[in-house]
């Protein structure tokens, strides 16, 4: 009975936060209004991030409202790691960071998104909130398609181990308001005026989030779960941020490690080195497995949860060494400039 009761609040809370499905021909049409297909198509200048670009010193959108989040109940409250799904089932979630640190303005790595498009594969992409300001008209694009769910994964890709009070608070809830200022934009659009229907099936607030480095705690864990917003890990690395690992080495990751249920994390944000190739000899061969790609939302709905009680790669306290990662000394939360990520066997400098 318990079980079942567990079932019923999270079906429910994915309903509020996930589109409709019945509403995906509304948002290609929504899509289509506003965004000709020239204008979704990746460009070369867009994908390699830029230090102290013109915009990378941008403030939260202090103004944006939210309407109030609903915490969490305690059995939701850790790191979903997969999903356990129902025998014969065989559905697993792509997701993609789009991550963006201090001082700089990261890529888009728009042959991926083009890619996902052309192949009619659905995704989770985990936004960073200052990410999402500093590419305002990709951000709308996302959102306004049916094929992608958003996530938050921070406001400037930031430890939240090393972070305590208003400032945790703040990282967890300013992509928030970041995504309602682009969902916002995209809704006020003249192409817009006739697409209620799919705008009212975008969620009003994101409900997923990701930590940066993959590194939490139970205060952060707590912080996110008080927001409402369901901590998203990985079971499956394909360890793209680091330079030397190859398309082949990537794609063998993901067929020979994909399970049912899985959750696999890469990069869109410039530092998902060959990931862009590697998605064409994966994704076709796992389909051909029988593997069907969903949204976490939709994995999720369909089986139960798995949950830690924090946050790892591989293994628990792998990602602790991000409070230490430039000395001996915790780092300070607006000094992380490296950009390794797990999956990597090496600290990668950016």
């Amino acid at each position: 009975m318990r079980h079942t009761s567990h079932r019923l609040i999270l079906a429910t809370l994915l309903v509020s936060l996930t589109s409709q499905p019945g509403k995906a021909a509304d948002r290609g049409a929504l899509q289509r209004a506003c965004f000709p297909a020239t204008s979704l198509a990746a460009l070369g200048s867009e994908v390699k991030p830029v230090k102290g670009a013109i915009g990378s010193a941008i403030a939260p959108p202090l103004t944006v409202a939210l309407a109030p989040a609903v915490p969490l109940p305690a059995h939701l409250r850790g790191a979903i790691r997969r999903v356990e799904l129902p025998k014969g089932q065989k559905l697993i979630a792509l997701t993609l960071d789009l991550c963006e640190q201090p001082g700089e303005v990261a890529g888009y790595d728009g042959p991926i998104i083009d890619y996902l498009r052309t192949s009619g594969t659905r995704a989770t992409l985990f936004t960073g909130g200052k990410w999402l300001m500093t590419h305002a008209e990709r951000a709308q694009q996302l959102i306004a398609d049916p094929l992608f769910e958003i996530g938050g994964h921070g406001w400037a890709h930031r430890n939240m181990r090393l972070l305590s009070g208003q400032a945790l608070t703040d990282e967890i809830v300013n992509p928030e308001r970041a995504y309602r200022r682009q969902r916002d934009a995209l809704a006020a659009r003249t192409c817009a005026a006739s697409h209620s229907a799919a705008l009212a099936s975008i969620p009003p607030r994101m409900g997923l989030h990701r930590f940066p480095f993959g590194s939490c705690n139970k205060a952060a864990l707590d912080a996110a779960a008080d927001n409402g917003l369901l901590s998203i890990q990985w079971d499956l690395s394909t360890g793209d941020p680091a330079p030397s690992q190859s398309a082949r080495a990537i794609a063998d990751a993901m067929i020979r490690n994909a399970k049912p249920g899985s959750i696999i994390i890469a990069h869109a944000n410039g530092r998902g080195h060959h990931t862009a190739e590697a998605l064409p000899l994966a994704i076709p061969k796992l389909k051909e497995l029988g593997y069907q790609f969903v949204t976490v939302g939709e994995l999720l709905a369909a089986g139960r949860p798995v949950i830690a009680e924090t946050c790892y790669d591989s293994r628990p306290g792998d990602t602790d060494k991000y409070d230490f990662l430039f000395s001996k000394r915790p780092i300070s939360p607006g000094a992380q400039s490296n950009g390794w990520r797990p999956g990597t066997t090496a600290p990668v400098s950016r």
